[in-house]
């Protein structure tokens, strides 16, 4: 059973104008895993976009938005064949309802945006 979904847009200029603007941007959002996951794909805005649409498709699709945790709390990383695998830290795990359940993520990009879909499913 679907539990929630969450979707988000970003324009991928946006964010690499974050990054040149604000030296700690990349730190502040992201986790140590996530960063050397970009640090292996070249720091692309793309990648980093892809990313930080995802953290906000998921906290849609929990229902709370970012509400009583941060960016750093949902960690997106890749498994061996590419897919996005979503890691939650146990703030978040404490605010929901449920325990059991099942986090889908899909990112896209074309040139100029990068978008991620999330479903949670209880299982």
């Amino acid at each position: 059973m679907i539990i929630g979904i969450g979707t988000d847009i970003i324009e991928i200029n946006r964010i690499e104008r974050a990054i040149q603007r604000t030296n700690t941007f990349i730190e502040r959002s992201f986790t140590y895993d996530e960063i050397a996951y970009f640090k292996l794909k070249g720091f692309k805005g793309n990648v980093i976009a892809g990313n930080f649409a995802a953290k906000e498709a998921i906290s849609k699709a929990i229902g709370t938005g970012f509400r009583g945790f941060g960016l750093k709390d949902i960690e997106i990383l890749r498994n061996e064949l590419g897919k996005p695998v979503v890691n939650l830290s146990d703030k978040i795990y404490n605010l929901l309802e449920t325990k059991e359940f099942k986090m889908h993520v899909s990112i896209s990009h074309s040139k100029e945006n990068a978008i991620a879909y999330a479903v949670m499913e209880a299982i």
